[in-house]
């Protein structure tokens, strides 16, 4: 069985299915409205708009007008002149929304028929029409039956209300696209490149052109090499690239001279920038800090990192497995049931009980009214619409029904570490003064020194000595970066020094065994320790971390609690991963890891452990993995691209909001399977009735109650339907 990659449903894989092969993947659809909204999504989007609102324009006068039948205390609200009328008008209204707004129903219904199974597109076909043809046949020959109820606006709403439900889930699904192109807009326009500048003599003269320096070219005369800048798409495997301080990578490349710091945050989430040497690998579209680098491309195209994030989100939103539809699969089994059971009560009253065909019709659309899908169209988008309600007022946003309902059965949360764990920015943790010198001092110095750097560890210096009041704003009467190691800065006749043990070995300034267990047992708390010198001499230690954010812990122990696992996956190294899960109490821990690899760990903890997994991240190297999840939980303070692939924001950046949007998906999936009881026990509950189980008892003429039954008991389950999801409205958070 497939499943239908707009609507959700399950589809058989077989010819005679509605199918469309792109990209060599075979795709099944339930309906040709479903192939149409995948072919032209944008087209079909316009379309539904269009309907929702025309239809909503309908309905609500044919709700005002309707209200004297249901409610005949407020019949003398309407004028006077037009209450002969009313149903003339009401079927004038309701025409259009049957057959044209409606229309989609139809044919997913004839659909259904060729495919010899039914959806809940048959049921709405089915019902709408009985309450539809009933109501116009009463209309036009008042006469025909005993009683004049009609029900137009019972399938106006119906119609109506699942309209606007779809339209909300094409919006969210139009999201995916969005996040693809701000995906793309990540990639860099130009590269420059080193290009060997040909120059040819023939007949007419001599011509310049220019070629990679690798290539072969005929009746050469002289050759020279020349930095031009091109469009990221000429440049081919093997091209020499030029990439200053500040400028994007232009694509995946070795680097064959040079050294410099790179920033690979919205490649690999890392928040601090890693040390970049001759010989190491670069990702394109990550960020040069500092220093001259030549690179040589080794991957173009699609083979490029950022372009097979890209291909992976587009694949996971496409293929992402969708909810069952409980709707769906009892409106297979439902349906059929109900039209066997109202044709035999059809054909029972007029062949065995000599009922005559007036009441053996009026117990057929009894029948097919009773089980019309008002209460079961309204039981799941009524509490959905709760449930998303109140998550908003708690700073949850859910973007469609189905991520509420995922939300209640997850079993496992997969969270990246920095920016969703952590603030995703580096701090200072430890200062620790040397040789005679305070700590104040210390970080004022190096604070002065670091003000002539660009790079995130020396504005964490900055932004502590700020916190504690220290004057920041002098500028190092000099500065020097020195590319993988720290820096070196003049400042009052002092020579100051930070960075790394190589850069103290390299000025021959020692390091004894004390500091040393003092620097590893910081590393070994996931921390970056420089070395300050002043002078020559070693005067302190500064650690610096991503720090955790508050309520971090309290929140892998309350998802222990509810027999939850939490996994830590993440770009970092090893270390650091784990020296930050230990703090937090998380035990399975993932570090080192690559967009690509996130979604293949992801997708494994789905298919090979048989998890339901929700996966909790803020940044762009998240985002297949967000899309691949069972479930989508972007931060809010996140990337554009992690919050439009995610199925659930978190507007306000509290991690403890994961536990409230679990906890609210719960109780609002208990309160569908509530609505759906009560549904179906109103309508099925009074299926005997209407079929004529009380006519032994008061004869023939009750027939001409049963429509009005009919229409009671879709009204009370519809109206039990929506206060018990008003009841949500209670909801409060768990403390």
């Amino acid at each position: 069985m497939a499943k239908d990659p707009i609507c959700g449903m399950f589809v058989e894989e077989v010819e005679s299915s509605i199918h469309h092969k792109k990209d060599e993947i075979t795709y099944y659809f339930c309906a040709s409205q479903c192939l149409n909204e995948f072919l032209e999504p944008e087209k079909a989007l316009k379309k539904l708009k269009v309907h929702v609102v025309i239809s909503i324009a309908l309905t609500i006068p044919i709700i005002l007008l309707s209200l004297p039948h249901m409610i005949p205390q407020v019949g003398h609200l309407l004028p006077m002149d037009i209450m002969g009328y009313t149903n003339y008008i009401l079927l004038a209204l309701a025409t259009p929304i049957q057959f044209w707004i409606g229309l989609r129903f139809y044919r997913g219904f004839w659909d259904g028929i060729k495919a010899k199974t039914s959806n809940m597109d048959t049921l709405i076909a089915i019902g709408t029409s009985a309450a539809y043809v009933y109501s116009t046949i009463v209309t036009i020959f008042p006469g025909y039956f005993p009683f004049t109820a009609v029900y137009f606006e019972t399938a106006a709403i119906i119609i109506t209300l699942i309209l606007i439900g779809r339209l909300l889930e094409t919006k969210t699904k139009e999201k995916a696209s969005d996040a693809v192109r701000k995906l793309l807009d990540l990639k860099p326009r130009t590269a420059r490149v080193l290009r060997a500048v040909i120059r040819e003599k023939n007949d007419t003269g001599e011509s310049t052109a220019t070629t990679s320096l690798d290539g072969p070219r005929l009746k050469l005369v002289s050759k020279e090499v020349r930095e031009i800048e091109i469009p990221v798409e000429e440049v081919i495997e093997g091209d020499l690239m030029i990439i200053r301080p500040g400028e994007k990578v232009p694509t995946d490349g070795t680097i064959i001279d040079g050294s410099s710091s790179i920033d690979e945050s919205a490649i690999t989430g890392e928040s601090i920038p890693v040390d970049k040497v001759e010989g190491d690998k670069v990702i394109g579209a990550t960020i040069n800090k500092n220093g001259l680098l030549k690179v040589r491309a080794t991957e173009i195209g699609q083979n490029t990192v950022l372009s097979q994030i890209i291909t992976l989100v587009e694949e996971a939103k496409t293929g992402k497995a969708k909810l069952e539809r409980m709707v769906d699969q009892v409106a297979k089994y439902f349906v059929p049931a109900i039209i066997i059971i109202a044709i035999g009560v059809f054909l029972g009253w007029y062949f065995i009980g000599n009922a005559g065909l007036t009441y053996s019709i009026l117990a057929f659309v009894s029948v097919m009214i009773i089980a019309c899908p008002c209460a079961l169209g309204l039981a799941t988008p009524a509490a959905l619409m709760m449930g998303a309600g109140k998550g908003a007022e708690n700073g949850i946003l859910f973007k469609g029904g189905e991520h509420i309902e995922i939300a209640s059965k997850v079993n496992t949360i997969v969270f990246d570490k920095t920016g969703t764990l952590t603030e995703g920015k580096p701090s200072v943790t430890d200062i620790i003064a040397l040789d005679q010198m305070d700590n104040i001092e210390l970080l004022r110095l190096a604070s002065i020194a670091e003000s002539g750097s660009e790079h995130p560890l020396a504005q964490a210096v900055i932004d502590k000595a700020k916190n504690e009041g220290l004057e920041v704003m002098v500028s190092p009467d000099s500065f020097e970066a020195i590319a993988g190691h720290g820096l070196r800065a003049t400042y009052s006749n002092q020579v100051i020094m930070i960075g790394n043990r190589k850069m103290m070995y390299d000025n021959k300034i020692s390091i004894d065994e004390n500091i040393e267990r003092r620097l590893s047992l910081l590393e070994q708390e996931g921390k970056t320790a420089v070395l300050v010198s002043i002078n020559n001499r070693l005067s302190g230690i500064i650690a610096i971390a991503d720090t955790i954010k508050m309520g971090t812990k309290e929140v892998i122990e309350m998802l222990k609690k509810q027999s939850i696992e939490s996994i830590m996956l993440t770009g970092d190294n090893e270390m650091t991963a784990k020296a930050v899960a230990s703090k937090i109490g998380i035990e399975r821990v993932i570090a080192q890891v690559l967009p690509h690899q996130k979604e293949e760990i992801v997708s494994n903890l789905k298919t090979k452990e048989n998890k339901i997994v929700a996966m909790v991240g803020d940044g762009i190297n998240d985002a297949p993995a967000l899309a691949k999840a069972d479930l989508g939980i972007a931060i809010g303070s996140g990337t554009d691209v992690a919050k439009e692939t995610g199925g659930i924001i978190l507007v306000k950046n509290d991690i403890r909001d994961v536990i409230t949007a679990l906890d609210l998906g719960k109780k609002t999936v208990s309160k569908i399977k509530q609505n759906l009881f009560w549904a179906f026990a109103y309508n099925t509950g009074l299926i005997p009735v209407a079929a004529g189980i009380l006519v032994p008892f008061f004869g023939l003429s009750v027939f001409g109650w049963l429509p009005i039954l009919a229409g009671v008991a879709m009204a009370m389950s519809s109206v039990t339907v929506v206060t018990n999801s008003l009841l949500l409205g209670r909801y409060k958070p768990k403390k």
